[in-house]
């Protein structure tokens, strides 16, 4: 066998095995996901990840593995953002404890699948149209202008949503207790809980936010527009993104409980954004960033959003205090 088949088998093997663990063991249904839980399957999920890592580094050569960690970090940075999404969708259908952690799973499941399907259609058209990394580099920035001057007033709303409407116009739905279950019969017809309603939403949002993320993992890792895409970049396109999006769920449960002890995170991870956007116009002049060069700016600029918002919830918590 060769490098490139042995690294796609064992990319499978580990993603199979990790998966039967995670749903035959930590998401049994009707159980609840503790914080404890939670930080052991976010501890999983990252040993694995850079476990592939050291795997690549061995592998194939430094450079791979420099891209696979720059990606991973990157998704998981944008995952955190899209997590915030996730505990409005949950709290404003009232899910309970006991369904929160398989709904969740399904519906990171179907986004895994899209993900699959958006990624081999961005590459195929990048690799046809070129010019096609410029929109996305201008997308990018404008993304990310956005996101750092987004205020509280601007929150996702549910309610709101065009796929929830939709699903409310189209679709026998019921508000009845679904306990567990996604589909009710009832009186000979079917109908759909709310828990369907979340998986589905849940879906929808996470291709929402991939409109994003894959553009800037394919920048990334992608050496010059001009080159076409080899084994290895399409090898941590696919596995940065899967790895970061199966991580999603166990982040969900961690971090719930701190949405406003991240505040200042969607600035770090807007500045990211518009760097990425920069590097792929600049590409248009042969001006090339290096992937080192890269990582450590993410690096920088998600540490320096996360102790910044500690400083200010300290901050915050001793102006109270001597006022009090």
């Amino acid at each position: 066998m060769s490098v490139n088949q042995i690294t796609y088998l064992t990319f499978v093997i580990v993603l199979v095995a990790a998966l039967v663990l995670d749903l035959g063991l930590l998401s049994k249904k009707n159980t609840t996901i503790t914080i404890k839980k939670a930080l052991f399957q976010t501890a999983f999920w990252i040993a694995l990840s850079l476990a592939f890592f050291g795997f690549l580094w061995i592998e194939k050569s430094s450079i791979v593995a420099a891209k696979f960690i720059t990606a991973y970090l990157m998704e998981w940075s944008l995952s955190i953002d899209n997590i915030f999404v996730f505990i409005l969708i949950f709290s404003f259908f009232n899910v309970k404890e006991s369904d929160a952690g398989r709904a969740l799973l399904i519906g990171i499941l179907l986004a895994i699948v899209f993900r699959i399907l958006f990624i081999a259609l961005g590459i195929e058209l990048i690799d046809r149209f070129h010019w096609i990394m410029y929109f996305f580099g201008a997308f990018l920035i404008y993304t990310g202008f956005k996101l750092f001057f987004q205020n509280e007033e601007e929150e996702y709303h549910p309610e709101n949503s065009k796929v929830y409407l939709f699903m409310r116009k189209m679709f026998r739905l019921t508000d009845a207790e679904p306990k567990g279950r996604f589909i009710i019969k009832s009186k000979g017809k079917i109908f759909f809980t709310v828990l369907s309603m979340v998986v589905v939403m849940l879906a929808a949002t996470d291709i929402v936010f991939a409109l994003d993320s894959i553009p800037t993992v394919v920048s990334l890792v992608r050496e010059s527009p001009d080159v076409p895409f080899s084994a290895d970049d399409i090898l941590v396109i696919y596995s940065s993104n899967i790895f970061a999006v199966l991580g999603l769920r166990s982040l969900f449960f961690l971090l719930r409980g701190a949405v406003d002890k991240f505040s200042y995170l969607q600035q770090g991870i807007a500045v990211v954004l518009v760097f990425i956007g920069v590097k792929m116009l600049i590409e248009y002049f042969d001006i090339h960033i290096s992937i080192y060069i890269s990582l450590a700016v993410i690096v920088v600029c998600l540490v320096s959003a996360i102790l910044f918002s500690m400083y200010r919830n300290k901050k915050s918590r001793s102006g109270v205090s001597e006022n009090l």
